[in-house]
């Protein structure tokens, strides 16, 4: 059964236009779902909203969204009031800008799409614009109303065919210094940055997707498997940590002992940090 686009539409760049489609690049489908079910039946459970201090089922046509107040009253508001704030669709993405194809923090990525062409003769114009930005280095910014909401997209080339992201708003991401701000500067040696470096050296390599498998997933499915079968699975043991206190051992451990020694520059300083007792 051939795919459905998530969104049609016109792609623009000043006078030049396509026709496209955005197609999902991310699927769930392969994930174990779950229904709710009785225990003592069998039977799948339904889901029903029910009113908090009267206990009785509230219908659909009853239920509106409301928002909270500090006094535990709610503001009520009507579908039709949501509906008139929904911005107008025009079925246009339109490119406002080009920037470096780096240019953005990943952090404001949100869900990738694959930009297709619609019809046969919008393949060429699309095909243009995918090896030009892929030549010239570049993403584009663009603009459209899309699931109801107004969205920015980033359109980034991928060997000749383009994929859009949408981004998250700049007040969804959160700044890093909220995390970090209590993390004290830290200054290390020679030998511990060497034997660092050396570490990370050791595990070079490329990204292989293929190569990551869903532990847990995979797992779900052998669990589903052995009860059809009426097999148990036998609990897997936890695996042992070795309690290594000391920054520099753990890392000459991490290299099995045959990490070069270097002279120390400096003592490595950090807040609550233990340093190896001299014998």
């Amino acid at each position: 059964m051939a795919r459905r686009a998530s969104w049609k539409g016109q792609l623009k760049l000043r006078d030049l236009t396509c026709a496209v489609g955005l197609y999902t690049a991310i699927s769930s489908s392969e994930k174990i779902s779950f229904n709710i079910i009785n225990r003592k039946t069998g039977h799948r459970v339904e889901r029903q909203f029910v009113d908090s201090e009267t206990g009785k089922p509230v219908e659909r046509d009853d239920q509106i969204k409301g928002y909270p107040l500090d006094n535990g009253d709610y503001i009520a508001i009507e579908g039709d009031e949501l509906a008139a704030l929904m911005p107008d669709s025009d079925k246009v993405l339109k490119v406002t800008r080009f920037i470096a194809l780096d240019a953005v923090d990943t952090l404001y990525f949100d869900k990738p799409y694959h930009l297709v062409p619609v019809e046969d003769h919008d393949a060429e114009t699309l095909a243009l614009l995918a090896r030009t930005m892929r030549d010239e280095n570049v993403a584009a910014i663009a603009e459209a109303i899309l699931f109801r909401r107004n969205r920015t997209v980033l359109i980034r080339p991928q060997d000749d065919t383009l994929i859009a992201t949408t981004l998250n708003f700049d007040y969804e991401v959160r700044s890093a210094k909220t995390a970090f701000k209590s993390v004290p500067e830290i200054e290390f040696d020679e030998e511990m940055l060497e034997l660092a470096g050396h570490i990370i050296g050791t595990k070079s390599g490329t990204f292989e997707p293929e190569s990551y498998t869903d532990r847990y997933n995979d797992a779900l499915a052998e669990l589903m498997k052995a009860k059809i079968e009426g097999r148990t699975i036998e609990k897997k043991a936890p695996p042992k940590h070795d309690n290594v206190v000391d920054l520099k051992e753990a890392l000459r451990q991490s290299l099995g002992g045959t990490g070069s020694k270097t002279k120390s520059t400096g003592k490595a300083k950090a807040a609550g940090s233990r340093q190896k007792k001299a014998s």
